[in-house]
């Protein structure tokens, strides 16, 4: 089949638009409900007009950035607009109308700035601190008045909404026709009530169908409703009521006090308060790549541009649609997401069958018809017509309809989007947020996964552990190893290190509620503070006497941050830490016990070396301290002189050395790429079993160096890769996709966005990432775990599996309820299964089928197995094998009991036809029960295990066979069954059961496995119906 979906294949990431135009034109109009099948589809018209709206949006922007900012030189403040105070304001307390404090900022109106006094001016009139923030008790008038950080949304669909689309199936509207028109018959020929049963059973079938569909289309939405909250929630440091705190971006209001850092996303529209070397890309707004320097000659900051460099604080000025990103945001709710590979595939095989499908219910209703009209023609009546035989060729058409129905698998794609909805709804349940229904699918093939260390393989817990200052080294625990520190250290030695740890530092001590000291900011950070703390230093005492004047914040690349103060007695001095090496090769002096300032002799350089090697080794995070005195007023580029060599302890996280091993196993390769010194990354990678005897561990400018042909040959050996920039591991990630495998990636800086796009699957750091890292991720690790990475793979291969799992179940059905009506209309004249009965087959095989199949939680033999490789077919040959041999064993057995059943039976009497009618469809319903269980596994024999544990599938099961039995028990007259005894019962039951040993005849008949490459000098795994 795979060669006649060669249209139906497209990427995971970044998909063409010439791609999804060829898939939808292949489809063609094999479709019963457009608008149901294609709901999870991106509609590319609606997309086309949101990107001209977008353009123009940003078009208009662009104007207000430029043009008016030149325009404004040149207009007189006696022409500007007034604004009037409305009464609602100035009873709230402002001093300042809505519209005036936005056309400041989105005008970059820094005339207006002025004359009303700059940002302390605008603070005031809004009624807030800058020192002290928002307070509390003022956020629901500042919410009446200035309006809610909220963005325009399309209303979600009501549940009609979803009957309504249920009800679109064309040939559910044909049926109902055809109903209609046969108890229009029927009441003529028969009477009340005979004549309304046929009818009305199509009609009331058609409306169990379509509320089943509905219920299980809403859950869906409302699935995808929550995980789409989460993906908006992003959380933001404000100043409230006097201390810092996090709160969402929905509860932002005019006046807040926001703290930006490097890769957070401006929350609202806004005026720079303070900050250093602020660099704001605003592309995503206005188009323009060029970055802008925010100052406080240019204090205007706008809501939904990223801080690229530095950091700062601002104060908000205008929310949600008040600001020119809530109306782009409009526009991005357009046009959808992009279907998955599954989705695309799926479509293909129902576009396939459909067709097929199709032919066989045209053929059914032209031999049933030529037949009739034959018998006619013999029987000399083809003159003679009566309401009875209107009714015959309305039942036969009724017949091709509803095979139409059956045979066009409307529900595969949509079980796949079934299947991802519950995996990413047990995913978030699992600290995984996953952004983009196709990760969800990718990550079950990943075969490489490129991790960061700190924070996803270690806790990001730290605290400084060693410490080298003058010449000796010494082990921090507690309170003693520090009494002891500090009578062996000098008083100006100590005075110069809490210097460089209080005053070079991006994080910041602050009160909590309760008064007591909190640190905010980076793990690394808080280690040193923690440190400072220690020490006996004051963080507040130390900002008060210094001035900074300059600072260089750290980042991936430089791997460093500067910044320069000014002394309180005149003069400046620059400090400078970062990762050990680099910083001691700035440096041509260190701070003797005295605190003096002594040359540093090659010899002691590499004992220096020689302790930074030592402290890597043990796992130890290391980073070097220090100084230089200078007269000028810039950041120096060397000549520092060192105070200490830190080394800061991160534990390996519970857990991750056996995650690592799942991911062994289960033929995913785990390399580790970090900024982190070679020696701390391989001390780190042992502990987890990442690196091996036989594996590479290669620093970042070694790999750069290489050429592509040296590339290729050593990265199947690369387990390690450190002091590596984003730069590196972009191209480690091309390199490996272009090696075939399927890549996964983790990354939380700004700098990671680019292999975060780049790679199969991106996962962004939920704790330590960035907001510009969150936004270029596929899924969002919310608890930067590793062993959630592992889950994430495991589910993802779960759908896979599971969605397997329904095509081989559905498949089954098709071809028997094909065949058997083509066969049994072509020999006797009439379909053994009615109008009716196939729709409840339907339902059986689509929703109830896909809600039992595709929603099975993930066991643990997944992880056992290699990953599915690109270009492997889905439809497998073991696939094949259990659908031709299951529709073998029920066609033949459904044949004998059609044509010769009431012999084999020992059928007597008036209704002996109709027992057997009802039996046959009894027989062909539990048939497809057992078969359903068959196909909880594809290749292992056990098809029992875990499915006690799947209550959906338990459910499933229970209902079909519960409604089965009121069919025929109870709703003769609109089924056209007839109640059995219970030796038929018994008999059907038996006969359903007989296809499981059926299946494990036909797991034992071996097929062509496809060949699976070793994934990177690890041995291929055994495979095997044991296995799975």
């Amino acid at each position: 089949m795979e060669g006649y979906l060669k249209d139906f294949d497209v990427q995971s990431k970044n998909t063409s638009e010439e791609a999804l135009r060829k898939w939808r034109s292949a489809v063609g109009v094999i479709v019963k409900n457009p608008r149901r099948r294609f709901r999870m589809v991106a509609d590319l018209v609606k997309r086309k007009e949101a990107e001209k709206k977008k353009l123009n949006i940003q078009e208009k922007i662009r104007v207000a950035l430029y043009v008016q900012k030149a325009a404004l030189h040149f207009i007189d403040a006696a022409v500007r607009p007034e604004y009037k105070l409305s009464e609602e304001v100035i009873e709230a307390g402002f001093d300042i109308d809505p519209d005036e404090l936005g056309s400041i900022v989105q005008g970059h109106d820094i005339k207006s700035l002025k004359i009303h006094e700059g940002v302390i001016g605008i603070a005031r009139k809004v009624s807030v601190s800058l020192e002290d923030g928002v307070s509390s008790s003022s956020i629901d008038s500042r919410k009446k008045i200035y309006g809610l950080n909220r963005y325009t949304e399309k209303p979600p669909k009501s549940f009609i909404m979803f009957v309504w689309e249920a009800l679109q199936d064309l040939t559910l509207i044909i049926l109902m026709v055809c109903a209609v028109v046969s108890i229009g018959v029927g009441l003529a020929t028969e009477g009340l009530p005979k004549g309304m049963y046929d009818g009305l059973g199509i009609i009331l079938s058609v409306f169990l169908v379509v509320i089943v569909t509905a219920i299980s289309d809403y859950r869906q939405s409302l699935q995808f409703r929550d995980l789409d909250k989460e993906k908006k929630e992003i959380k933001i440091q404000v100043t409230r009521d006097g201390y810092r705190q996090k709160v969402s971006i929905y509860d932002l209001v005019v006046g807040d006090i926001v703290h930006l850092s490097i890769g957070d996303q401006v929350p609202a529209d806004g005026i720079f308060i303070s900050g250093y070397s602020m660099l704001i890309d605003e592309s995503s707004l206005s188009g323009e790549s060029e970055p802008v320097n925010i100052d406080e000659e240019k204090p205007f900051l706008l809501s939904g541009t990223k801080v690229q460099d530095g950091s700062g604080k601002m104060l908000v000025t205008s929310v949600g649609m008040r600001t020119q990103w809530g109306k782009l945001m409009e526009t991005l709710n357009e046009g959808g997401e992009d279907e998955t590979p599954l989705q695309v595939k799926l479509n293909g095989v129902a576009t396939i069958i459909g067709k097929i499908g199709l032919a066989f219910a045209v053929l059914t209703f032209v031999v049933l018809t030529v037949r009739f009209l034959v018998e006619k023609v013999l029987q000399g009546k083809i003159t003679d017509w009566s309401s009875s035989d209107a009714e015959k060729l309305l039942n036969y058409f009724a017949v091709a309809v509803t095979i139409i129905v059956v045979a066009v698998p409307e529900g595969l794609p949509l079980a796949v989007t079934l299947s991802l909805a519950f995996a990413m709804k047990k995913l978030m349940n699992e600290r995984a947020l996953v952004r983009h229904l196709s990760a969800c699918e990718t990550m079950g093939s990943a075969s490489c996964i490129c991790t960061d260390k700190t924070g996803t393989l270690t806790t990001n817990h730290m605290v400084v552990e060693k410490v080298w200052i003058c010449g000796k080294a010494s082990e921090i625990k507690g309170n003693k190893s520090r009494d002891v520190l500090k009578s062996e250290t000098s008083e100006t030695v100590l005075n110069i290190i809490l210097q460089a740890i209080f005053q070079n530092t991006g994080s910041e001590v602050v009160k909590d509620k309760d008064g007591k000291n909190s640190i905010l900011g980076t793990p690394t950070e808080s280690a040193l503070l923690e440190f400072g703390l220690l020490l006996g230093g004051d963080f507040d005492a130390q900002r008060r006497e210094f001035r900074i004047l300059k600072v260089e914040p750290f980042n991936s690349v430089r791997k460093k941050m500067s910044v320069l103060v000014a002394l309180p007695d005149g003069g400046f001095r620059a400090f400078c830490k970062g990762a050990a090496e680099i910083i001691l090769s700035l440096c041509d002096k260190f701070v003797d016990s005295t605190g003096k300032s002594v040359h540093l002799s090659e010899e002691q350089a590499r004992n220096i070396t020689d302790v930074i090697t030592g402290f890597a080794s043990e796992a130890l995070r290391t980073l070097c301290l220090a100084f230089k005195d200078i007269d000028e007023n810039s950041i120096p580029s060397n000549n520092y002189t060192l105070i200490a060599v830190v080394g800061i302890k991160d534990p390996v996280r519970p857990g991750v050395k056996d995650a690592v091993q799942t991911c062994l196993a289960a033929g995913i390769t785990v390399r580790m790429v970090t900024g982190d010194n070679i020696n701390t990354a391989k001390a780190i990678a042992r502990e987890c079993g990442i690196l091996t005897a036989d594996g590479l561990a290669i620093e970042g400018p070694e790999f750069s160096s290489k050429s592509p042909e040296e590339m290729k040959q050593i990265i199947p050996r690369i387990q390690v890769m450190a002091r590596s920039l984003p730069l590196d591991k972009h191209t480690l990630v091309t390199h490996l996709r272009n090696m075939c495998e399927v890549v996964a990636v983790t990354g939380d800086g700004t700098n990671d966005a680019p292999a975060l796009h780049e790679a199969d699957i991106g996962l962004a750091m939920g704790i330590a990432g960035t907001e510009v890292a969150k936004e270029n991720a596929d899924v969002i690790i919310l608890d930067d775990n590793f062993a959630t990475i592992v889950n994430v793979a495991t589910w993802g291969r779960a759908v896979y599996i599971n969605i397997q799992k329904f095509v081989q179940f559905q498949l089954t059905v098709n071809v028997v309820a094909l065949v058997l009506n083509f066969v049994s209309a072509c020999i006797s004249g009439s379909a053994p299964l009615t109008a009716v009965q196939l729709l409840w087959v339907n339902m059986i095989m689509d929703t109830l089928g896909a809600l039992a199949l595709a929603t099975e939680p993930p066991n643990d033999g997944l992880m056992d197995r290699p990953p599915v490789g690109r270009g492997v077919s889905f439809i497998t040959k073991a696939m094949w094998r259990n659908i031709i041999g299951q529709s073998i064993y029920q066609l033949v057995v459904l044949g004998v009991l059609n044509f010769d059943g009431e012999k084999l039976l020992r059928l007597n009497g008036s209704d002996a036809s109709d027992v057997l009618t009802t039996f046959i469809f009894n027989t062909f319903v539990f048939c497809q029960v057992f078969n359903e269980i068959n196909s909880r596994e594809i290749e292992k024999i056990n098809i029992f295990g875990g499915m006690f544990n799947s209550w959906t599938f338990i459910s499933v099961m229970v209902s079909t066979v519960a409604f089965q039995a009121i069919i025929v028990e109870f709703l003769g007259d609109f089924a056209s069954t007839v109640p059995l005894s219970w030796q038929l019962w018994l008999l059907s039951i038996l006969i359903g059961a007989v296809s499981i040993p059926v299946a494990v005849v036909l797991k034992c008949i071996p097929v062509e496995k496809a060949t699976v490459m070793p994934h990177d000098g690890y041995e291929a795994l055994p495979t095997g119906p044991g296995l799975a």
